[in-house]
């Protein structure tokens, strides 16, 4: 079997040396070059499975390599050797498309690590495309988007930033970016920030040791050693304190860690992607959120649409939720008018929530067809009623919704003298369906 051939570009004879020997002793063969226009010959005369290449060059820099390898017919995936401490510039490379970076002095474990997640991206067994579309479903222009820009940000180690409202699929797309990336065979760890206590979240994402503290009785890995080598789901990362926020900066920058009562650190080899609700650009503004740690986890930002955005997909989510709540032959159908108010409906809490109305549904329909009273939507957050109080990012949304919805159901009732019938039919429901409601929220 042909050895994979790698391209390294650096000025310095001891650098190129040391780079060629590790390599080497990989199993991979070695072309180099001392500046960007000899190595912009060498990659248009043969294929490469690699391209290491220092920042500063005697012609150019690696940003200036970085973009004509991207114009090439088939890119190469390119990591960026930096000077210590100059992590903006390593940041600047994985924005422009860098695979990796690695700072100098160079650490040669995580050197092969960097180039072995590399070549595995040179032959992709399958297009990401066409293996994510059966999970993140939707054919909305959007969603074909987001599954482009998945594939995308499987071949980079860049961190990335999820953002979304609650019930949106921040951690499905994250689960998503694993599989596709050269890490699927190793470890997706997804935590949520918000619910580990504060006291014990610098032990839970470095590990401690034996004795550090009150309690630890045994030595105990964090969060960062159990995703080694694989991927570090941060969900509701705007919940991190900043006693850790300073600590997490710490670790993606050195890509080290240091567990509680260890005195030295200990190399990590993890990608980090990120996700929340919240504002985090506001939080940083109002003091909330360090901003050299923002900058950091959103490399790369990926913006995931509210279904309200995306009703056309509305019909192809029901089916396949149907199809999960039941089995392929039991799945019951959808009138068109259940439909068409599902597609109306404004779904404050997303996904989520479709999953929750459409679970309902199957334990009130009666006979083969879901319909339109079965579905029990709320009486507001329809397209055509605007609430400019809500908050999405609201915790208590379901008494939020319950509030608003017993107090149009009082109103209809006054209105009509306390005449159910009545009531019913000023707000366009069946008889069955408001004296669900009623019961529902306490109003018989």
């Amino acid at each position: 079997m042909k050895n994979p051939l790698a391209l390294i570009v650096d000025d310095e004879p001891d650098i190129r040396e040391l780079l060629e020997l590790t390599l080497s002793r990989m199993n991979i063969d070695v072309n180099s070059a001392e500046n960007v226009g000899d190595a912009k010959k060498m990659l248009q005369q043969k294929r490469y499975d690699v391209c290491l290449t220092d920042m500063k060059l005697p012609d150019g820099n690696g940003l200036e390599l970085l973009d004509f390898i991207h114009k090439l017919s088939m890119p190469v995936p390119i990591a960026v050797i930096t000077a210590q401490g100059s992590i903006d510039t390593a940041i600047q490379a994985m924005k422009k498309g860098a695979f990796d970076f690695v700072s100098k002095p160079i650490d040669l474990a995580g050197l092969r690590q960097l180039i072995g997640s590399a070549l595995k991206l040179s032959n992709p067994e399958l297009p990401k495309e066409r293996r994510t579309r059966n999970i993140l479903l939707g054919e909305s222009s959007v969603m074909r988007e987001i599954r482009s820009k998945i594939d995308k940000l499987a071949r980079s180690q860049a961190p990335v930033y999820i953002s979304g409202e609650s019930g949106s699929g921040k951690e499905l797309v994250a689960r998503l970016i694993h599989q596709s990336s050269s890490r699927s065979e190793k470890p997706f760890i997804a935590i949520n920030c918000g619910a580990i206590p504060h006291e014990l979240m610098e032990s839970e994402f470095f590990g401690h040791k034996k004795g550090s503290f009150t309690g630890a009785l045994n030595d105990k890995k964090g969060l960062f050693q159990a995703a080694e080598g694989g991927t570090l789901f941060l969900d509701e990362v705007a919940d991190l304190p900043q006693s850790l926020q300073v600590k997490l900066l710490r670790a993606i920058q050195e890509k080290k860690i240091r567990p509680v009562g260890e005195q030295v650190e200990i190399p990590v080899d993890v990608r980090l992607l990120s996700a929340t609700h919240r504002d985090l650009g506001q939080m940083v503004k109002d003091g909330l959120f360090r901003q050299d740690l923002y900058y950091r986890i959103n490399v790369i930002d990926l913006v995931l649409p509210p279904l309200r955005e995306r009703t056309e997909d509305i019909p192809m989510l029901t089916d396949h939720i149907l199809i999960k709540l039941t089995s392929d032959d039991n799945k019951p159908q959808m009138s068109p008018d259940a439909l068409s108010a599902l597609q109306r409906y404004r779904f404050p809490g997303n996904i989520r929530e479709l999953e929750n109305i459409l679970e309902r549904a199957l334990a009130l329909y009666d006979g083969n067809t879901i319909e339109m009273d079965d579905l029990n939507l709320p009486l507001i957050a329809t397209s055509d009623i605007e609430h400019p109080d809500y908050d999405p990012s609201a915790e208590n949304l379901e008494d939020y919704l319950d509030a608003i919805e017993r107090k149009a159901i009082t109103a209809a009732l006054e209105e009509n003298k306390w005449n159910k019938m009545a009531a019913a039919k000023q707000l366009g429901l069946s008889f069955r369906s408001f004296r669900y409601r009623l019961k529902k929220l306490n109003l018989e």
